[in-house]
Formats: structure tokens, C-alpha cells, sequence
């Protein structure tokens, strides 16, 4: 029994982080400088904003991670991307144009994915209170099934997350597949050879919500054996 343990625990661990390695991978894999890449991701960005006519949308780096932002209309690459002419900065650039030409033309994922993201952020609030109100509350009323319940109801809020990743998988393979490769492809920015690259990072990019939400299964798992 000990032994099936310890093959169940390795396999859940390799399905939660081996998404992340891969995705990491492939990111430094094709994230070198190429002296034959007339610019650097951000100004890819800025040309793409430029050629589609996303009136009013700006780019600009960031330490947050690659991202649209839909209230500020804003293209954010990271630091290595904005200023980093390699085939991961172009790819990555193109996706996130990719999500300024869905907020563009009103696509409802992207909408609907903005939605739950909040009530996720307001969701995760109210679960830390539950977390911290659970163990206060069994011991004022002496009752530890206060706390299992209010433990649950903390993981069926911190669960929202999961669907939110979820939801956003379409609207990050639509961004990869169905707007950043054919302008890349279309417009000639790239040879056939760096196309097939640029496919690889763009599967990447569109999965790196569902690396976000083995994440969030972990942590999950980390609050039910707590309360168990």
C-alpha cells in the first residue's frame, strides 16, 4: 500500500509541475536573441497594434508576467520580451495582440473570462476569511464540525479559480491559433522554419492557465488534508 501511495503521490506531482517545466522549456528554448529579427518583442507589439488598428491600445513592459490588460487596453510584455528580439518575445507579443483583437472585435470569452476573474479575486478574499474564522470559531464554540464546515465552504469558494482556468483555455488557444499564428504566418514575419518554433511557444503561452490551475488543485489538496 505504501508503495501505490508513493506512485499515486509522484504521478499527481507530475501532472501538477510537469505543465510548468514544459512550458518553461519551451519558452527558454526559443527565448535567444536572433540578429536577424529586425526588432524586439515590444516592438512587434507596437507594430501589430499599428497594422490592425487597435485605436487607442498602448505596450509597455512590466514585472507582472506577459499579459492584456482589457481596462487599461494594454499590451504588457516582461522585461526579456519587450526588450528581447528572440522567437518566444515575437511569439508571446503576437498572443497578447491576439487578446487586444478579441477585446476589439467584443468576443465574448475574453469578456466572459474578464467577469470571472473578478469574482475570482473576490471569491479567494472571502475563502482566506472562512480559513482564518474556521479554527477561531471551533474553538469559541467548541464545536470542530464549525470548522469543517466552514473549511468547505473556504474550498468550494478557492475552487472558482479552477473554473475561471478553465474557461480561459479557449480564449488562450483562440489568442495562440486563431489570431497570433496566421498574423504571424500571413504576414511574413517569419520563415517556415521559426513558424514551427513560434507554434510551440504559442501552445505554451495558451497553456499556461492550465499549468495555473494543476496549481491551484495543489493548493486545494493542501487545505482538504488540513482539515481532514
Amino acid at each position: 500500500m505504501a508503495f501505490l501511495g508513493i506512485i499515486v503521490l509522484v504521478a499527481v506531482l507530475a501532472a501538477i509541475y510537469a505543465p510548468q517545466f514544459w512550458i518553461g522549456h519551451v519558452m527558454r528554448r526559443h527565448g535567444a536573441d536572433r540578429p536577424d529579427f529586425p526588432g524586439t518583442g515590444g516592438e512587434m507589439a507596437q507594430h501589430l497594434v499599428d497594422q490592425l488598428q487597435l485605436d487607442g491600445v498602448g505596450v509597455e513592459a512590466t514585472e507582472a508576467g506577459d499579459h492584456y490588460d482589457p481596462e487599461s487596453r494594454t499590451v504588457r510584455l516582461s522585461k526579456a520580451n519587450f526588450d528581447g528580439a528572440s522567437l518566444t518575445a515575437v511569439a508571446v507579443a503576437a498572443h497578447e495582440v491576439g487578446h487586444a483583437l478579441q477585446h476589439h472585435r467584443g468576443e465574448r470569452g475574453l469578456a466572459l473570462r474578464q467577469k470571472l476573474v473578478g469574482v475570482a479575486m473576490a471569491t479567494d478574499r472571502i475563502a482566506s476569511v472562512f480559513f482564518i474564522a474556521a479554527p477561531v470559531l471551533a474553538i469559541a464554540l467548541r464545536a470542530p464540525a464549525a470548522m469543517l464546515a466552514l473549511g468547505v465552504i473556504g474550498i468550494g469558494l478557492l475552487s472558482v479559480r479552477i473554473l475561471v482556468h478553465l474557461v480561459t483555455l479557449p480564449v488562450e488557444y483562440d489568442a495562440s491559433f486563431n489570431k497570433a499564428l496566421p498574423i504571424l504566418r500571413e504576414g511574413g514575419y517569419l520563415s517556415d522554419d521559426d513558424l514551427a518554433g513560434a507554434s510551440s511557444v504559442l501552445k505554451a503561452a495558451a497553456f499556461t492557465y492550465v499549468a495555473a490551475a494543476f496549481a491551484s488543485l495543489l493548493n486545494l489538496a493542501r487545505w482538504f488534508r488540513i482539515l481532514r
